[in-house]
């Protein structure tokens, strides 16, 4: 963005109250760096994309389109190859006898336009679209990319010879290569987070989960097995020869709109060896605490004790919950050159710049507990512990939250009052819980709905019967209203939520994630009511009572009532 209209753009944000003024200095000093004026806008400016596009296209003189709101014909979107697209971020998007229109992020880059224009033979009229929506328009030009992973596959099929050789060959073969290639591009497409080969007798089945839920992708002839194993075990650097004990290795690709990494873990089984797959975006995305689905009133309360100089902060939850992605972007919300932080990690997920990542190593006696007490003689402000599993661990976070470190770490428990219990199970005693713990926050993740096929539906009395028997829906009613989710005086029966439908851009009814919380504050009034005799029901009746507590399945609720997901949603996580 060019100074000018940079200064054009800042000014026209203000004055639409998009920018408060007090951010509007630390934008201009991004400015004068040489910063990425964008980056901070929707960052340290705390402006949304889609205003900031608008106003952009404004002070620009050009029309303005999302795409999310476009469904484009497949002819229209192919007049821009896929590679072009993603490369320069346009997108082709409506076609008349007369007219072209194309979307992009950068208006500026005029050769593009001018090569599409002797292309088609057409005027091109160019709009400006946000990142965020060009990039779920690329998601286009994957629709039929499930017919084609199945139709490359049976293509190459034919050229595996299933001939006896070592295994080297094996995983060097073009067909074995394509077929691996073809399925981590699909599953990073698709927004898989893991991948799962699994041997059967006579076949080998490919699986991803998705959005929580595993589905069945592919079923290959058992004759790939040894191939496909070994181009995996090649790509993490694994001994391609080993078949009866697990290994763990990591790989990475890489592309102009994704940068992923690949935990591979494999374990022998009756049939062979099993091999899963976990993805993780390594570009930074979704590593915003703003962007994950806290309610503001929580995270207010979360920034609150992540700026603290000292204390711990628990992120609690199952396996697959999210925790470790909040607290990568706590980390990365108090990342500055004046803080040394430090983590002891067991895996490490994403790397981040600035930050010293540590591997447990259990095998070599670099456990938490070892690795902590190295940690803190590395002069650290803030660590971040992996999980904390046991009384040794426990004891040594606690110590060190005591001793002028911000301690961030995980618990596997089921509330977030819950946490405390459990970690007295460990043997730390009531009084220095009171005095370290600053925050505890307990999350689930829930699947997003669809906005496109969405439909409304009012609660039946059936419904609001069965609900009654589980949750206390006064309470419930009555935190909707305070939050603004409701009108003061409504009743259940007036209340509309939404239903999953399923259409083309979707699957299921259902497009991402979002996250549901409940935030435990250690506040002076609650300091005064832990003791060893105190249960996690007392402290969240005293958190109710004193700031103004809400659970999990109550921010659930909300999310219903907003439109983010449906009550099955959140009916099923919830009992997690």
């Amino acid at each position: 963005m060019a100074d000018d209209t940079a200064q054009k753009v800042l000014q026209a944000l203000v004055e639409r109250k998009l920018l408060a003024p007090d951010k509007l200095a630390v934008v201009q000093q991004a400015l004068r760096e040489g910063g990425d004026v964008t980056a901070t806008l929707l960052e340290a400016g705390g402006v949304d994309e889609e205003a900031l596009t608008q106003v952009r296209a404004q002070v620009l003189g050009i029309p303005y389109v999302d795409l999310r709101e476009k469904i484009i014909a497949r002819p229209v979107l192919d007049i821009v190859p896929e590679s072009t697209a993603r490369g320069h971020m346009i997108v082709a998007y409506e076609q008349t006898d007369q007219l072209l229109n194309v979307a992009m992020v950068d208006p500026s880059d005029r050769q593009i336009v001018e090569f599409i224009h002797k292309k088609v033979e057409l005027p091109v009229e160019v709009a400006l679209a946000s990142a965020a929506s060009l990039r779920h328009a690329l998601t286009f030009y994957q629709e039929s990319l499930e017919v084609d992973l199945a139709d490359l596959v049976q293509a190459e099929l034919k050229n595996v010879t299933g001939r006896e050789e070592s295994l080297t060959d094996a995983a060097g073969e073009l067909p074995i290569v394509r077929i691996a290639q073809a399925v981590f591009k699909h599953a990073i497409v698709e927004g898989a987070s893991d991948i799962h080969i699994e041997p059967t007798e006579r076949e080998v089945v490919i699986r991803y989960r998705v959005d929580g839920l595993l589905r069945d992708v592919l079923v290959l002839p058992r004759v790939v097995l040894p191939g496909l194993v070994a181009r995996i075990k090649v790509l993490a650097n694994l001994k391609i020869d080993e078949h009866r004990l697990p290994q763990d290795g990591r790989f990475k690709i890489e592309a102009e709109d994704y940068k992923v990494a690949f935990r591979v873990s494999t374990l022998p089984v009756y049939d062979g060896e099993k091999v899963v797959m976990r993805l993780l975006d390594e570009s930074g995305r979704g590593l915003v605490l703003g962007e994950i689905g806290i309610r503001p009133s929580m995270l207010e309360v979360l920034r609150r004790a992540i700026s603290k100089p000292n204390g711990m902060v628990l992120v609690t939850g199952p396996t697959g919950s999210g925790k470790t992605t909040t607290l990568y972007a706590a980390m990365r919300e108090i990342s500055t050159p004046d803080i040394n932080i430090s983590t002891i990690e067991d895996p490490i997920e994403y790397r981040m710049p600035r930050i010293n990542q540590t591997q447990v190593q259990p095998k070599i006696g670099l456990t938490f507990a070892n690795g902590l007490r190295s940690l803190v003689r590395q002069d650290p402000d803030v660590i971040m512990v992996g999980e904390i599993r046991d009384e040794e661990t426990a004891a040594l976070a606690v110590n060190a939250a005591l001793t002028g470190h911000l301690v961030l770490s995980t618990l596997h428990t089921n509330s977030a009052a819950g946490a405390l219990p459990r970690l007295r199970d460990m043997k730390v005693e009531a009084f220095l819980l009171a005095s370290t713990l600053v925050l505890v926050m307990a999350q689930r993740l829930v699947r997003r709905l669809c906005e496109k096929c969405r439909e409304e539906r009012q609660l039946d009395e059936a419904l609001l019967k069965e609900l009654a028997a589980q949750f206390d829906l006064d309470r419930i009613l009555s935190i909707l209203q305070r939050e603004g989710a409701v009108q003061p005086k409504v009743t259940w029966r007036d209340i509309m939520t939404y239903k999953a439908v399923g259409c083309r851009q979707c699957r299921g009814g259902y497009k991402g994630r979002t996250g549901i919380y409940e935030v435990f504050e250690v506040t002076p009034e609650m300091q005064r009511i832990i003791l060893p005799e105190t249960t996690s029901t007392q402290l969240e009746e005293e958190a109710r009572k004193s700031q103004n507590f809400i659970t999990m399945v109550e921010d659930g609720f909300l999310r219903v009532v907003e439109g983010v997901t449906t009550l099955e949603e959140v009916l099923r996580v919830a009992q997690e």
